[in-house]
């Protein structure tokens, strides 16, 4: 028989192995590696996204046999749940939730501050030069 304690470790490395499937997405969301950890039934980690920053908890509903994604802001404070998340679909959810913003290259340029080539192509008059 397993115990609690041995389940929800298989059940935060099984998580984490879906997570880390998708590396360059993962490293996106700012991910402090020391603040992974098991939890019961999933997997909490800190973030420092676009859109969010704080913790994600990712929790197995063994009824529906889906995942559970929560947002919780630096106050504890849960500020969205997302409910029955396919396992195949847990990376993009939470990448949704997390970093993802609409004009996300846009955003990206703007943090870090890349020029990108239509910039570069745009003469003081905002049209493409020849």
């Amino acid at each position: 028989m397993i115990d609690n304690e041995d389940y929800n470790v298989r059940l935060a490395k099984y998580i984490w192995t879906i997570l880390t499937s998708q590396p360059i997405i993962l490293m996106s969301w700012g991910i402090d590696p020391k603040t992974v950890k098991t939890i019961e039934l999933g997997l909490e980690f800190h973030v420092q996204g676009f859109k969010h920053r704080g913790l994600v908890r990712v929790t197995l509903n063994e009824g529906l046999d889906l995942f559970e994604v929560s947002l919780i802001d630096e106050n504890d404070k849960i500020v969205n749940t997302i409910e029955s998340v396919f396992c195949d679909n847990l990376v993009a959810v939470i990448d949704g939730a997390v970093e993802k913003t609409d004009n996300y290259e846009k955003s990206i340029c703007e943090e870090y501050g890349i020029i990108t080539e239509n910039e570069l192509c745009e003469s003081d008059t905002g049209q493409p030069t020849q």
